[in-house]
């Protein structure tokens, strides 16, 4: 059984599915519409009960799932949407004990994906040049993951290096990753995956143009992912008016060695 604690970052879901998030604090009251709800009623109660406001609307209180939570936290950079974060996953081959470095941080949505993947015994270190979108990708991953003592934070510009060697995965969230084709070579182990995530059509050519012209990157792939929901109700059983198209492309490429050669 899991109580609701302060502090917690919560949301409430109204019946038509709508969430509304906030973090629990003791004293202070939750209004909605001209109706109010007080924090201390939550705090205590269990995950997934419903709870009646001042005028008797109904809500249900959730710890929020990752991908939930990614779309309702904090932003400072635009966060990759959960269907790409599952994807990247997938195609990066993340494994618990994996040595991961990403950039940039953002505002940390990728940064929990990879961490919780990893798992205790694996490694995040996460690239973000700016201070700003540095505090709002630590804080949301303290938030819902608490002190991660797998992950290291560096404020500094990637494309000037990589410290770490003996890298498993490389994953990319910048606009220009094709400047980080040289630290790769360094970075990564050989057989390791470098992963990135790009918007457009002329930033992936000129990416792959330059994984290619490394001679020491194969499997190179591009693709998206294209989500759309369905309504189930009754009789009326048809794909959404809306869906989650076009977000961005990902690119993968494994790191291959030059041929042995005796002397």
């Amino acid at each position: 059984m899991r109580l609701l604690q302060d502090s917690d970052r919560i949301h409430l879901v109204d019946r038509k599915e709508r969430h509304y998030a906030l973090t629990l604090k003791k004293g202070k009251v939750f209004q909605y519409s001209g109706e109010t709800i007080e924090h201390d009623a939550l705090i205590g109660i269990e995950d997934g009960v419903r709870v009646t406001f001042s005028r008797g609307t109904q809500m249900t209180v959730l710890l929020p799932t990752l991908a939930e939570y990614v779309l309702k936290m904090p932003r400072g950079a635009q966060v990759i949407y959960p269907k790409d974060l599952a994807i990247i996953l997938i195609w990066a081959d993340i494994f618990p004990g994996a040595r991961v470095v990403e950039a940039g941080a953002g505002s940390g949505a990728l940064t929990m994906t990879l961490l919780r993947a990893v798992g205790e015994k694996g490694r995040v270190f996460s690239y973000e040049i700016r201070e700003d979108f540095a505090r709002c990708a630590q804080t949301n991953v303290n938030q819902f993951l608490g002190e991660m003592d797998t992950w290291e934070l560096c404020q500094q510009d990637i494309t000037e290096g990589i410290s770490q060697g003996g890298v498993d995965r490389l994953i990319l969230d910048l606009p220009e990753p094709w400047h980080v084709v040289s630290p790769a070579l360094e970075a990564l182990r050989s057989g390791g995956i470098f992963l990135s995530y790009l918007p457009t059509v002329p930033q992936v050519d000129r990416l792959v143009t330059q994984l290619r012209a490394s001679q020491e990157f194969g499997l190179i792939r591009t693709q998206e992912t294209l989500l759309r929901s369905w309504n189930v109700d009754g009789r009326s059983v048809r794909p959404d008016h809306r869906m989650v198209a076009h977000t961005g492309f990902i690119t993968t490429a494994r790191r291959i060695q030059s041929p042995h050669r005796s002397p």
